[in-house]
């Protein structure tokens, strides 16, 4: 069964370019992983310190085979002193 998460990420004031470019800097290595459907980030037009990382993932072993590449560890052991907030919501395909 495949998963799909949105992960939100609120930025700091102050660092909001350094977490755009944590978050760009995962998107072409994760889509290149086995068992990545879909992997994308965006930014808010409106509000540039929102950002989403939506993923769709064959499967938990592929998702838990992304969170143990080196460019996982590194966005995980960076992101925290740019982000003022973060939330994940799993999500459900209708139709």
């Amino acid at each position: 069964m495949t998963i799909t998460k949105k992960v939100t990420f609120i930025a700091k004031k102050d660092g909001i370019e350094k977490m755009k470019e944590l978050l760009t800097a995962m998107v072409a290595l994760s889509k290149a992983e086995d068992g990545c459907i879909f992997y994308d980030i965006f930014q808010c037009k409106d509000r540039p310190e929102k950002f989403f990382a939506v993923e769709t993932w064959r499967d938990e072993a592929a998702l838990d085979g992304h969170k143990s590449t080196e460019h996982y560890k590194i966005y995980k052991s960076s992101y925290e002193q740019y982000c003022e907030h973060k939330y994940s919501d799993e999500l459900e395909v209708l139709g």
